[in-house]
C-alpha cells in the first residue's frame, strides 16, 4: 500500500512538471486564450476517443454522470481560459505563483464536499502560501500585473473546486471516462461561446505551423495523458494534498521559463523568497501527511499484536 502511494506521489510530480510546461506552451502559442482552450480541449477529446476505440472501451455514461461532468467540464474550461489569459496579460511566473492560492481555497472547499471538519493545519499551510505570495508582491510592480493576478486567482479557485469534485467522482467512475466527458462538455461550452461571438470563420483555423505543433503537444501529453493520470492518482491522494503539491508547478515552470524566455521572466529577489516559502509548505505538507500515515499504520500493527 505504501509502495503504491509513493508511486502515485511520483506520478503526481511528473504530471505537475508537465503542467509547468503547459504554461510555457501557453506563452509560446500566439492565439488568444479562448481559441487556445478550444483547440486544446477539442484535440484532447479526439485523442482520448481514439484511445477508447483502440481499447474497445464503452462510451456509455449514466444521467448523473452527464450532469456531473457537464458542470465540471465548464469549470475546467473556465479555469484554463482565465489561466491562459493571466499568462498572456502578465507572464508565466506571475500567473503560476498566484495559482499557489489553490491550497487555501481547497482547504475551505474540501471539508464541505467530503463532510469532514476543517483541519486547522490545512488552513495554516494555505495561509502560509498566501504569505509567500504577499512577500512576492509586496515590493513588486503590482499595477503592471494587476489583471493577470486577478485572472490567476479566479483560475486558482476554479482549479481547487474542480480537484475537490474529481476527488468525489473518481470513487464511482474511471479516470479516462471522467476525462473524456469533462473535456467534451468543456469544449462544447467554449464552442457555444465562440458561436455567440461569431468567431468561427476561415481565419480561426489558419494558425502558424509552430502553433499547431505546440497545440498537439499541449493537447496530447499535457492534457489527454496528464488529465487522466491526475484524476487516477486521486484514488490514493487527497484533493488537498494534490492542490498543495501543485504549488510546485511555479517552481518547475519558472526554471523552464528562465531558460526559454530569459530577461522577460527575471524577477526581483522578493519573488524568489516567496517561491521558496511555497516550496517549503509543499515539502512540509508531504512530511506531515507521511508522518500521519505511518502513525496510523503503526497503531494498526500494535492493535493486531495485542
Amino acid at each position: 500500500m505504501q509502495e503504491s502511494k509513493l508511486k502515485n506521489y511520483a506520478l503526481l510530480h511528473l504530471i505537475i512538471f508537465i503542467w509547468g510546461f503547459t504554461a510555457i506552451l501557453g506563452a509560446l502559442i500566439t492565439i488568444d486564450a479562448v481559441p487556445l482552450v478550444w483547440f486544446r480541449m477539442g484535440l484532447a477529446v479526439l485523442i482520448i476517443a481514439i484511445y477508447f476505440l483502440l481499447k474497445k472501451k464503452s462510451f456509455k455514461l449514466d444521467r448523473k454522470g452527464v450532469v456531473k461532468f457537464l458542470f465540471t467540464g465548464i469549470i475546467i474550461a473556465l479555469h484554463w481560459i482565465f489561466f491562459f489569459k493571466a499568462i498572456k496579460i502578465s507572464n508565466v511566473s506571475v500567473a503560476l505563483v498566484t495559482m499557489g492560492t489553490g491550497a487555501f481555497f481547497t482547504a475551505l472547499i474540501e471539508p464541505f464536499f467530503f463532510k469532514r471538519r476543517i483541519k486547522p493545519i490545512e488552513i495554516i499551510l494555505g495561509l502560509v502560501v498566501v504569505l509567500g505570495l504577499y512577500i512576492i508582491f509586496d515590493n513588486f510592480e503590482v499595477a503592471q500585473y494587476k489583471i493577470g493576478i486577478i485572472y490567476a486567482s479566479i483560475a486558482s479557485f476554479l482549479g481547487a473546486l474542480f480537484a475537490v469534485l474529481n476527488g468525489l467522482y473518481i470513487k464511482d467512475y474511471e479516470a479516462d471516462v471522467i476525462s473524456l466527458y469533462q473535456l467534451l462538455f468543456g469544449v462544447l461550452f467554449v464552442t457555444g461561446y465562440l458561436f455567440y461571438l461569431g468567431s468561427f470563420n476561415a481565419a480561426f483555423f489558419q494558425l502558424p505551423q509552430l502553433d499547431w505543433v505546440y497545440l498537439f503537444i499541449l493537447s496530447s501529453i499535457c492534457t489527454a495523458y496528464a488529465f487522466i493520470v491526475s484524476v487516477e492518482v486521486m484514488k490514493y491522494i487527497s484533493p488537498y494534498t494534490v492542490m498543495l503539491t501543485i504549488n510546485l508547478e511555479p517552481i518547475y515552470a519558472i526554471v523552464l521559463a528562465l531558460f526559454i524566455f530569459g530577461e522577460k521572466e527575471k524577477m526581483n529577489p522578493e519573488f524568489y523568497y516567496g517561491a521558496f516559502v511555497v516550496l517549503f509548505v509543499v515539502l512540509l505538507n508531504g512530511i506531515l501527511k507521511n508522518k500521519s500515515t505511518l502513525k496510523k499504520k503503526f497503531s494498526r500493527k500494535t492493535i493486531i499484536k495485542k
